[in-house]
């Protein structure tokens, strides 16, 4: 693939990974006042347990970092795939509409393109011995 296409993935992601992760912290991106009742019990659970939501946004913050700096990237990328697909199936399953699916699926799209240029990378995951 391109290699800008694939740098402007990794940028774009590694910018949405650290503002939100941000956000987690400083709340300078208002929640919204009503949400449905399943995503506010999730929410209240990730906040009960005081190290879980701390802990995410930490992680979504170092890696956006280093997606946005290139350095460890391959690994932000791994790191960062787990988060990436519960933040899909939160959508899909907790809020309600598919207008509520469009960021999950560009953050997928973004993560499929920037690990596409470390493929060699991650290769040698999925051989056998």
């Amino acid at each position: 693939m391109n290699k800008y296409i694939t740098l402007g993935a990794r940028i774009l992601l590694g910018l949405i990974f650290f503002v939100f992760g941000l956000n987690g912290f400083l709340n300078f991106i208002p929640m919204p006042t009503t949400m449905p009742p399943i995503a506010t019990t999730f929410f209240t659970g990730m906040m009960a347990v005081k190290y879980f939501f701390p802990l995410l946004k930490a992680t979504e913050v170092i890696c956006g970092v280093l997606l946005l700096s290139g350095f460890a990237a391959p690994l932000a990328l791994v790191v960062l795939a787990p988060i990436t697909i519960n933040i899909f199936f939160f959508h899909m399953f907790a809020t309600p509409g598919l207008h509520n699916l469009g960021m999950p699926v560009a953050i997928i799209i973004l993560q499929l393109i920037a690990a596409s240029s470390y493929w060699n990378l991650y290769q040698p995951l999925f051989g056998r011995k």
